[in-house]
């Protein structure tokens, strides 16, 4: 749905900057965050319509950001990246409700379908 907000959750500022201006590119607007606490310090998980969201970053990972979510009552679509993808990671991920497990580097097409899943577009 365009005009919706995606916020971005990366500790590498250039992995942000740029997942931020690609899915910029596809219509949506983005909130930038350096950790899952920056995110969740920041109240926003009232107004972001998705997360985009790293496994693997210093202090709270993104898995830990999708549980703690959930644990609030925020039912906001997570989409996961990771580097590092494997079978246990997968199956873990799945039990989350992920609306995807993305590795790293992302495929442009695999992020807009995963974003017009979770947005309902």
């Amino acid at each position: 749905m365009p005009d919706s907000l995606v916020a971005v959750v990366d500790d590498d500022a250039l992995v942000r900057d740029a997942a931020a201006s690609l899915i910029r590119s596809f219509g949506y607007r983005t909130a930038l965050y350096p950790s899952a606490d920056a995110y969740l310090e920041a109240g926003d998980g009232e107004t972001a319509d998705c997360v985009l969201t790293d496994l693997q970053m210093p202090g709270r990972s993104g898995l830990e950001l999708r549980q703690t979510l959930r644990a609030r009552g925020s039912m906001v679509p997570v989409i996961l990246m990771t580097a590092y993808p494997s079978a246990e990671l997968r199956a873990r991920a799945a039990s989350l409700d992920l609306v995807a497990l993305l590795d790293k580097p992302v495929d442009p097409d695999l992020l807009a379908g995963a974003l017009a899943r979770a947005l309902g577009g």
